[in-house]
């Protein structure tokens, strides 16, 4: 019978491009959701942009945007990156849309008649200057165990004490740098502690199947916390200026974004039906008949950090907002992706580039097919090792894979004219062809990809081993044996489309070629057609590259000029090897220490080689704004093993810190720099150097006749200050 699913990942912020996490959550949904609708089950898998917040209210500020342009811009940049992977959404929506308004109102009115709404003052920083109560993480002040200076508001980064806003020394707001004063405001919480939600949740997270076990269990210590570990109730609402929704009966206030967020799933989910894909798609019902119907599954897909808002408020807020709403059937949960064992940080510049992958022509599905590798249905880190990819996708796709269509097709199509007969063993292979289909459907069905992709291959080794026992080139010789040849390679080929048809969740593109091409099918792969035996087969056409090497180190190689991080003055041979941009100068290699390269940098620099300001290249106006200028205090400064020219510099840009490697050795002492205010460069993509990530580059001046002289500014400046 066919089953009907609602299936959903996590929704990416919108404040920035996609990054390789969020494209192994697509991936290992989009197979799972592939899977499901070969065995012929209806599905609709929606996603959406989280476009609500401050960080995107005040980062539009920064660029003089309004919230929804920026929002829109990132908006634009999501279909390059899920058409390049073969992720298949139905639909793709945002937050900040009318009918994610409605129904979060909606929810809120639900949740407070049923007496789950209350208000209460709360107490908190407030920055006179920018006029808005301000998280903690636009706190800064010194820590009061350890007195670290310019430490965050919840945390010290130095002892790691865990403290108030309100316990920092001298505490700043890292917006204005202005000293924030305690302020009371009424807040809306959500009465998550109250009986009816507990028992609720107990019941909820204690259902068979529902939760992986290590999340079950997770979920039952929060809810069976005493004390200060107790389950709190929830702040649903923020003062203006923030965006967000309104929140209809409290002028001025909005809801918290996290409140909003998930029931973004549901508002993409009723766009899509309002389109018409959803009919298309085989739902006659209506978004409320569907969402409602006992018969539909609500299945969600996220990370490990989010767990605590996905198995206790979004289950609990469904559950008491009452029909049409449901709460979800399933939330799997996977966790981290790490390169070569360390953890990823886009801000570092230590991740991998989807994008990047893509522009360098990588292939998606070697990509694809490596993760399906690596995941499991635990909630573990997925590692990605360079050799290791290059191994695996080499091995398992290339040589045992592909190359079995490649050496037994030709042999089909050259002496046979694509005739297939598997002779007397055709029913013992349909009944092999149906086990395996059996074991690799229940291990997709369980989300044990790497399991399906060992069990595929295994199967692979021994059509491999058979046909080459067989050796076929040899009975090619033999007139008299051309049954026997065509007996062989036809099982062999049986055994291909067996292991295709198994492969196309992960393999989509290839998949569909296979289909289509070599065995003349006019559509794609269904689940069943693994058990039938082909009858001809087409001229074998080349399915897949083996990866280069070379490829892997183009894809960690930090897209832009070589002066993209420090000052600029990085001599080439401080450069990690093999990490060079290609066709990037070194600066050093025409210039002396602190100059500046060609392009943005160099225009926001200044002449940097003595030449007249005359001879520059003009921009305009707005090729200079997309310099992001920023004021940072240098708050650790230290020399460089091994480099001549180098200081590491360590800068508070108000709401981040940031490492660069800059090449001003020759004109400071590191104990002087400590505590000093300076201008960086803050959006260059960051360099891998050989002494490490280098993230932004400071600016400073020099010429023939003396420097670098870095550049300060005036007296009330703060970090994390726009130039402009």
């Amino acid at each position: 019978m066919a089953e009907k699913f609602f299936v959903t990942t996590a929704l990416p912020y919108a404040n920035g491009p996609f990054h390789i996490g969020h494209i192994m959550e697509y991936i290992q949904a989009d197979i799972w959701v592939r899977f499901q609708r070969m065995l012929g089950h209806q599905v609709h898998f929606v996603g959406a942009d989280d476009a609500h917040g401050a960080p995107i209210m005040l980062k539009a500020e920064a660029e003089r945007i309004t919230p929804q342009e920026l929002v829109a811009r990132i908006a634009a940049g999501r279909p390059k990156y899920l058409r390049g992977f073969h992720i298949g959404f139905d639909h793709w929506h945002s937050t900040d849309s009318p009918e994610n308004v409605a129904l979060s109102q909606d929810i809120y009115r639900r949740l407070k008649a049923a007496g789950l709404v209350y208000s209460k003052p709360v107490e908190q920083f407030y920055d006179p200057v920018k006029g808005m109560f301000l998280a903690d993480r636009y706190i800064k002040g010194e820590c009061p165990n350890c007195h670290s200076k310019d430490q965050y508001g919840d945390a010290c980064e130095v002892c790691s004490s865990v403290y108030a806003p309100t316990d920092l020394i001298e505490p700043y707001s890292v917006l204005t740098g202005a000293k924030p004063v305690l302020s009371t405001s009424d807040h809306l919480f959500f009465r998550l502690s109250d009986p009816r939600c507990v028992d609720f949740l107990n019941a909820w997270t204690g259902a068979p199947g529902r939760l992986q076990p290590q999340v079950a269990n997770k979920a039952r210590e929060w809810l069976s916390g005493k004390g200060e570990q107790a389950l709190g109730d929830w702040d649903i609402s923020r003062d203006a200026p923030y965006f967000g929704i309104p929140i209809p009966d409290a002028p001025g206030k909005y809801f918290y974004v996290w409140l909003d967020a998930p029931i973004g799933y549901l508002a993409s989910l009723q766009s899509y039906f309002a389109s018409g894909k959803a009919k298309e798609n085989g739902e006659p019902r209506s978004f409320e008949e569907f969402l409602g119907a006992p018969d539909t599954r609500q299945i969600h897909f996220i990370g490990k950090d989010i767990i605590y808002f996905h198995t206790l408020f979004w289950p609990a807020m469904l559950k008491f907002a009452g029909p049409p709403y449901k709460v979800p059937d399933n939330v799997y949960v996977h966790g981290f992706i790490t390169v070569s064992g360390e953890k990823m940080s886009k801000s570092r510049g230590t991740g991998i580039s989807p994008l990047r992958y893509l522009d360098i022509g990588m292939n998606p599905e070697w990509l694809r097919y490596y993760i399906a590798a690596k995941l499991n249905a635990n909630v573990e880190d997925l590692d990605f090792n360079p050799d290791d990819f290059i191994a695996r996708i080499n091995s398992d796709l290339i040589g045992k894979y592909v190359n079995i269509a490649s050496r037994a097709a030709n042999f089909i199509t050259r002496h046979f004219e694509g005739a297939l007969d598997c002779g007397a063993g055709t029913e013992a292979l349909r009944r092999q062809a149906a086990d395996l289909a059996q074991q690799v459907r229940e291990s997709y069905a369980a989300r044990e990809f790497g399991r399906a992709m060992r069990e595929i291959m295994a199967h692979a080794d021994r059509i491999n081993q058979d046909f080459d026992a067989r050796q076929p080139w040899v009975l090619a010789k033999d007139p008299a044996r051309r049954s026997e040849l065509q007996e062989i390679c036809s099982r062999t080929l049986y055994g291909f489309k067996l292991l295709s048809v198994l492969l196309t969740p992960v393999l989509p593109e290839v998949g569909g070629r296979v289909a289509r091409e070599l065995f003349g099918l006019d559509r794609p792969f269904r689940w069943p057609d693994a058990l039938e035996p082909p009858q001809r087969v087409n001229s074998y056409q080349h399915l897949m590259t083996r990866v280069d090497p070379k490829q892997l180190d183009a894809l960690f190689e930090t897209a832009g000029p070589v002066a993209a991080s420090g000052t600029a003055a990085t001599p080439a041979a401080e450069h990690a090897p093999g990490r060079a941009s290609s066709g990037a100068k070194p600066a050093a290699a025409k210039s002396g220490p602190g100059s500046s390269a060609s392009g943005a940098a160099g225009a926001a620099a200044g002449s940097a080689t003595g030449e007249s300001t005359a001879s520059a290249v003009t921009l305009s106006i707005d090729e200079f704004k997309r310099l992001d200028l920023r004021v940072a205090r240098i708050v650790a400064a230290e020399h460089v093993a091994g480099a001549d020219k180098l200081l590491k510099l360590t800068l508070d840009l108000g709401t981040a810190t940031r490492t660069v490697f800059a090449g001003i050795k020759s004109a400071y002492d590191p104990a002087a720099l400590t505590g000093r205010l300076t201008v960086m460069v803050a959006n260059l993509a960051p360099r891998k150097m050989k002494f490490g990530i280098s993230e932004g580059m400071v600016l400073a001046a020099s010429n023939e006749s003396g420097g670098p002289y870095l550049l300060s500014p005036d007296s009330g400046a703060t970090p994390g200050m726009r130039v402009s």
